[in-house]
């Protein structure tokens, strides 16, 4: 890993009167895989869209590649955000679209009309995310209605790839998926982040599911209140959620070991 690509300096960020962050900050290294947990409301998903300028801070600074976002331009926004990628919670294909014309959309955008290269390109990502013709053959002729959520779910991902990103933002991966798809998605998040080592490629998850943070995280942070209210490894958050003499553990370590083993009791309130 090398130097800081993304970079929040006390972050505060309210809509009306309901305070999302209140003094976030926190830097993610290029290459880095980072996992944002937290109850719903904690200002998980609206962190992706202050990295890419589709929200603004209300103070503090949100930096990329040591550049104020708040202060580009609608142009430099666009350079901005074409660094990115992101996997929505919905997968987002146009449902009047094939998947191959969905995959090959942002080759299309960038202006690339060779239909041999947009075959391509559309093979090689479906290969990529376990979708390859030799096992799915007529897979690009298909409507996205035509197949399963969790099908859904890697088509999404290939047609955000196909954007060529240096940085991949996950907003709930694997919402609506059984745990055998969870894992499956969690481990396809893995492999494209080696398949594409040699750009370092940075991934940024949002998620509930703490399976998806353990496998695929390098680093963790749990928001709660507004704040960070834990950051570790996987590894350190497992062994705290496996603590079972709580006396000598301090108010973070509660919070994270209530959330990840989903318990009601403790110090975080259930949202009602």
């Amino acid at each position: 890993m090398s130097e800081d690509l993304i970079v929040f300096k006390d972050i505060y960020k309210a809509f009306g009167n309901l305070k999302v962050l209140s003094g976030v900050s926190l830097s993610i290294k290029r290459g880095e895989s980072l996992c944002i947990i937290g109850q719903s409301g904690v200002g998980k998903s609206v962190s992706l869209r202050l990295m890419i300028g589709l929200l603004f801070a209300d103070s503090g600074l949100s930096l990329f590649q040591g550049r104020d976002v708040a202060k580009m331009d609608e142009d430099e926004l666009v350079e901005l955000r074409s660094h990115f990628a992101m996997l929505f919670q919905n997968g987002a294909l146009f449902d009047s679209m094939t998947i191959g014309e969905n995959i090959s959309f942002p080759a299309r955008q960038r202006g690339i009309k060779d239909q041999a290269e947009l075959e391509k390109i559309v093979d090689e990502k479906l290969y990529n995310v376990g979708l390859g013709k030799s096992r799915f053959p007529d897979m690009p002729y298909k409507m996205p209605s035509m197949v399963s959520g969790g099908q859904r779910k890697r088509i999404a991902l290939a047609r955000a790839l196909a954007e060529e990103p240096e940085i991949m933002l996950y907003d709930e991966p694997t919402t609506g998926l059984d745990p055998i798809m969870s894992d499956a998605i969690a481990g396809l998040i893995i492999d494209t982040r080696e398949s594409l080592k040699h750009k370092e490629l940075t991934s940024v998850i949002v998620t509930h599911d703490m399976h998806v943070a353990f496998k695929a995280a390098d680093r963790i942070i749990m928001f709660n209140g507004g704040v960070i209210a834990g950051e570790g490894t996987p590894e350190e958050f497992q062994d705290i959620m496996k603590t079972d003499n709580t006396s000598t553990m301090s108010e973070r370590e509660l919070m994270i070991r209530q959330f990840v083993r989903g318990e009601a009791e403790g110090p975080i309130q259930a949202v009602q």
